[in-house]
């Protein structure tokens, strides 16, 4: 006996599959092989430590097994996911003619039945297992009603899920959190904080670690901050803030919520971090457009000698794609070489997407052919890439290449293929990809439904953007908000309007922030002024919505567009928030219309604090300083852009003609007839400037 007392002992310290066999080794010598508290303990080292076929070795040379050996195997292979071997064993352990009754399956080993079936998705099967459990008479245990709920819920199967909630007069904490944690992950996070509230005002029940996760996450979806920092506070009040599970979802919560300052607090008051810690900080940065403290905070990773993963690098790939910072998206590159994770789909796709934006396509493309593996993301980044960088027959290969190589892109991908097509005005492949849209059964997306509506506006052909809008079954607020915006790039601000005011009083949809985007955009566009002011104000007061940057700054395109330039600083110096660079580069657009040199300087002044590297900024006050012949001053402007070497970026205009996808920029000389064409152009100027830019001057008449 006190044999056994010494080697139960030892398995309680053992960690190595060496010292697994050696105790086992003893075990057998001390005449221990039917002590199924023994081999239990040791099948369970073996999967841990070992694997799971030396768990199974030693399951099958048990003569004599109870169902704690048949639960221990279950556990081990569910665990590694390996689902299929788990229900096999699940109904060799129902097999009445080869198993004892010892061996029969108890309330735990359901359980780990039921957890494979929701791994495997296998609704039918785990119905069926349920309705054993109705049989047996098990099925009022918690943690049985905690897999079904999880059975239930991964197989998109709620109102099942919630009526097994229901047979439990007074659920435990695990009941409660299943049933949260479904709604949550199900995207239904409303009735996920509904039940918390359920659970912590009206049953008492007070919530623990895992519950809390699954309400962070909850309000991270809802990017409620308001909420989410209430979360923090109720973890703080029960003392749960050291648990590093909760502290990562608080972060992914406030990273959700653009709360970058309350996210680098908590992370900087975290006793412990892991890697999930760093990795969603650094995302928490890329997210809100903190590029700078990415780079930051993934080399004190590095100072550190905190190995990344290929999440953190992805991060701060995309953070060097935002700022263009090839040098240091090269040296990631390196890393991810160094740490073997270059070839990652995702790894690459973001290499791939970096370069890209970093305006060197020839390395994105030798990435892109080094890719054992081409899913339809690296494709579309291929596509959209080559289109970014000027490069249109490309990108129209590219899109060719990708159908004929079996690759069909999903309706992710579609959106951002006709996102780019959008941007190049092209119609005839805007008429292409509709049909193949049509072909493919996407044409009920909402998402590439208002895709669509956008690149017929954007390709001059309004009339088929009402026919998509009109044909499509259900309309949300994107598919709203995209007719409308498409009327007002048209200078249709009255169209808009009427779209704005039908969808606001004849429809279920309310409109949100991007509509009003939509909707003050087409007003500035059409000279609405108080149309425009009206707007903004139904937005704030009507509809209770906050205005962000982007508002703001139509808000003083409008103005400026119709020379209330001392309104429009009126809206910035009011602002609830620092004024950004669209802002104030609106204000300095509206500047050089309106040929206002002191409030210009004011908004340039500004901008340089900003961006002091946009050559953009730099070149428009010293135009509008050449327009009053302050020759000194736009002299020095444009001298001081050579000196920071700064680069314009130069503006590409592309054609469609017989077919043919045609791309010119400013003062191209390709052409074969490049003298012919020059000079009509100056004829046209020369005649524009007899009748004054008259717009009711046809072109015609001109020629």
């Amino acid at each position: 006996m006190e044999r056994r007392n010494l080697l139960v002992k030892l398995l309680e310290t053992c960690c190595s599959k060496l010292s697994i066999s050696q105790l086992h080794s003893q075990c057998l010598k001390a005449g221990l092989v039917h002590d199924s508290f023994i081999v239990t303990k040791l099948n369970v080292l073996y999967a841990r430590y070992a694997s799971i076929h030396h768990a199974h070795k030693l399951f099958q040379e048990t003569p004599h097994r109870t169902v704690y050996l048949w639960n221990a195997l279950l556990r081990s292979y569910c665990f590694e996911g390996e689902w299929v071997e788990t229900l096999s064993l699940f109904r060799q352990m129902n097999n009445v003619s080869s198993v004892s009754i010892e061996e029969r399956p108890d309330n735990y080993s359901v359980s780990i039945a039921l957890k494979s079936c929701a791994g495997l998705r296998k609704l039918l099967l785990g119905k069926v297992i349920h309705g054993f459990l109705k049989k047996v008479r098990i099925d009022g245990d918690m943690f049985v009603g905690s897999a079904l709920i999880d059975l239930y819920t991964k197989c998109g199967q709620m109102n099942d899920a919630v009526k097994v909630f229901m047979e439990y007069p007074k659920p435990d904490v695990v009941l409660w959190t299943s049933i949260i944690s479904g709604y949550e992950q199900s995207g239904s996070p409303e009735l996920a904080l509904a039940f918390f509230s359920r659970m912590v005002v009206s049953e008492k029940v007070s919530p623990d670690p895992v519950t809390l996760v699954s309400v962070a996450s909850a309000c991270a979806q809802l990017s409620n901050f308001k909420l989410g920092r209430s979360v923090h506070g109720f973890v703080k009040r029960k003392g749960l803030d050291n648990k590093l599970c909760l502290a990562n979802s608080l972060l992914h919560l406030y990273g959700k919520t653009g709360s970058i300052k309350n996210a680098s607090n908590l992370f900087r008051e975290m006793s412990d971090k892991d890697i999930i810690s760093w990795s969603t900080m650094v995302a928490c940065y890329a997210d809100n457009g903190a590029e700078t403290d990415v780079l930051d905070l993934f080399n004190e990773m590095l100072d550190k000698r905190i190995k990344p993963n290929w999440v953190t690098v992805v991060s701060v790939l995309r953070a060097c794609a935002c700022i263009s910072n090839l040098e240091e998206g090269m040296k990631i590159h390196e890393l991810a070489v160094n740490y073997g994770f270059e070839m990652e789909t995702t790894v690459s796709t973001a290499l791939m997407d970096m370069y890209m934006k970093c305006f060197s396509p020839e390395k994105a493309v030798d990435l892109f052919n080094r890719m054992p593996k081409k899913d339809v993301i690296a494709w579309a980044v291929l596509f959209s890439g080559y289109a970014d960088n000027g490069m249109v027959h490309e990108s129209m290969w590219v899109f060719r290449n990708m159908l004929s190589s079996g690759t069909r892109p999903d309706a992710i991908a579609l959106v951002k293929i006709l996102t780019t097509i959008s941007e190049l005005g092209i119609l005839q492949q805007a008429v292409c990809l509709h049909a193949f849209v049509i072909k493919n059964g996407f044409e009920n997306n909402q998402f590439i439904g208002a895709s669509l509506i956008e690149v017929y506006a954007k390709c001059s052909s309004i009339e088929d953007a009402n026919k998509v809008f009109k044909g499509m079954t259900y309309k949300d607020v994107v598919t709203w908000s995209s007719i409308i915006a498409a009327y007002g790039f048209h200078g249709q601000g009255e169209e808009a309007l009427k779209l704005f005011y039908q969808m606001a009083n004849h429809s279920d949809t309310k409109p949100n922030n991007v509509t009003f985007i939509s909707i003050l955009s087409a007003c500035s566009h059409s000279g609405l002024i108080k149309e425009g002011i009206n707007m903004f104000d139904i937005m704030v007061n009507k509809y209770k919505l906050k205005p962000n940057s982007e508002h703001y700054a139509i808000m003083v395109d409008l103005l400026g567009r119709m020379g209330e330039l001392d309104m429009a600083l009126d809206v910035i110096n009011n602002m609830p928030m620092q004024a950004g660079p669209d802002i104030w580069g609106a204000l300095l657009g509206a500047c050089r219309i309106h040929q206002n040199i002191k409030m210009g300087e004011v908004a340039a002044k500004n901008l340089f604090s900003l961006d002091p590297n946009h050559a953009g900024y730099y070149i428009l006050l010293s135009n509008i300083y050449s327009v009053d012949e302050n020759w000194h001053s736009a002299t020095k402007l444009r001298r001081l852009v050579k000196e920071k070497r700064l680069n314009k970026i130069v503006g590409q205009s592309v054609v469609e003609l017989k077919n043919e996808v045609r791309s010119f920029i400013a003062g191209d000389r390709i052409h074969d007839e490049s003298d012919h064409i020059y000079e009509i152009l100056t004829k046209l100027h020369a005649k524009m400037r007899e009748v004054a830019f008259d717009p009711q001057v046809q072109i015609e008449e001109m020629l």
